[in-house]
């Protein structure tokens, strides 16, 4: 873009440029490049080799059902929702709110998060990581955790979480064996789950992007919206309907040609730095199709990304209720805090009542998917639950706050950016 500009900023200072009367057209395409930015191509990748030989894919064993219905978290859970909660609280809320205004996360803070061991906790031993069990539930805590910091930093963070997930759970033995050693390494590789599309009314299930057979290989074309860290990312998980037989995962590589990337600022998640991923008669070996294209799997790909925007929004609105809580102890008006008055306190009691039920419908949903049962129902729930709720947490938020509410003074008015993505997001998180 830095070059674009420069370009262009050249040209418009050319002395031929007003004999020619270029100068209104040089000015407009600087005004928009500057408002927009260029469209680039996606980032110079690593090369992905397979470094073992596996004779088939490992998948992580499902979680054991409790005998009796208990949501209670572990010891081991607790413990490491204490840590990414610790993290969240100390450096990504006072990072966050500088995060949003430069629309990037910042190295140190996704290197710390990386340093949770958040990635190789989602991949099995066999494949270099520390994974056992299926762990929904201990990444519903953590996303909800990191979400108490900022939702943006979070969604930025995890995002290559939710690639490598889908290759341990959907991915056959060469993919895992190719790419699945990168997450674990030193420099884990930024990568993204995308799905949305530019359009209104968007159905993950109606897709505009296609995907055609060529010989043993695919040709990929459209345009994906809302795409995390895509201008640095290496690697993608695209969905497209695939001719003759519906919505599929592709694995994508970002140096792959035609692949373009170009900004795709948002509403909220500002730290996330959200891109549109442009596919251009993109050509992929027959090995990047994930799962077969089987519907089940992709349809467990929506669940349980919608069940992960329900952890963040869960986090991001618990976060919310402890910033009101002293505010509106503290606040004074007319002689006395204003939590005296009745319609103050049935409101914050009000967003604590409804948080309580947005996080018992995303952690049922979990528990279900880790233990290999069906959820349809329960994220459909949960996603529901938290859409709505969510967005009325936050609104909530603001009015009690009243003009403080409207300032960037204080962070309730960036939640309520933030927690609207619950109710219009897909993909980008898996758990």
């Amino acid at each position: 873009m830095g070059l674009g500009l420069r370009a262009l900023n050249r040209f418009a200072g050319l002395p031929w440029v007003d004999r020619f009367g270029l100068r209104k057209p040089a000015e407009r395409v600087l005004f928009h490049g500057a408002k927009l930015g260029f469209r680039t191509a996606g980032a110079l990748a690593r090369r992905f080799r397979a470094t073992q030989q596996l004779l088939a894919p490992v998948r992580p064993a499902p979680a054991q059902a409790p005998a009796l219905f208990d949501l209670t978290p572990t010891e081991e859970q607790q413990m490491l929702r204490e840590a990414a909660l610790g993290f969240a609280l100390e450096r990504m809320r006072p990072a966050a709110q500088g995060a949003d205004t430069a629309g990037a996360a910042p190295d140190d803070i996704l290197a710390g998060i990386a340093e949770l061991g958040i990635a190789q906790m989602a991949i099995p031993e066999a494949l270099g990581g520390v994974g056992g069990e299926r762990s929904a539930i201990t990444n519903v805590l953590i996303a909800e955790a990191l979400a108490q910091g900022d939702m943006g930093l979070a969604v930025a963070a995890l995002a290559p979480v939710a690639v490598s997930t889908a290759l341990v759970l959907w991915g056959d033995e060469h993919q895992q064996a190719t790419y699945l050693p990168a997450f674990v390494g030193e420099r884990a590789p930024a990568a993204a789950l995308a799905v949305l599309e530019p359009r209104p009314l968007f159905d993950p299930l109606v897709l505009q992007t296609r995907a055609r057979r060529s010989g043993t290989d695919y040709v990929l074309d459209g345009v994906k919206a809302l795409v995390p860290r895509a201008q640095a990312a290496e690697l993608f998980v695209v969905a497209a309907e695939l001719e003759g037989q519906g919505p599929a995962l592709f694995i994508v590589e970002s140096s792959s040609a035609g692949l373009s990337v170009e900004p795709d600022p948002a509403m909220g998640l500002r730290a996330a730095s959200t891109a549109r991923l442009h596919l251009e008669g993109v050509r992929l070996p027959g090995n990047a199709l994930l799962g077969q294209a089987d519907a089940a799997i992709y349809r467990d790909c929506l669940r349980l990304g919608r069940v992960g925007w329900c952890a963040l929004a869960v986090g991001t609105a618990q976060a919310a209720l402890d910033y009101v809580i002293p505010y509106v102890n503290e606040r004074v008006a007319f002689g006395e805090p204003i939590s005296h008055r009745q319609s103050v306190a049935f409101a914050v009691a009000d967003i604590a009542i409804e948080l309580e039920g947005m996080r018992l419908a995303t952690w049922r949903a979990a528990s279900r998917a880790e233990q290999g049962l069906d959820f349809a129902r329960e994220a459909a729930l949960a996603r529901r639950l938290c859409a709505d709720k969510g967005m009325m947490i936050g609104s909530q938020a603001v009015q009690l706050l009243g003009g403080h509410g409207f300032v960037k003074e204080h962070p309730v008015e960036r939640w309520y950016r933030d927690l609207r993505a619950a109710a219009v997001m897909e993909g980008v998180l898996l758990v």
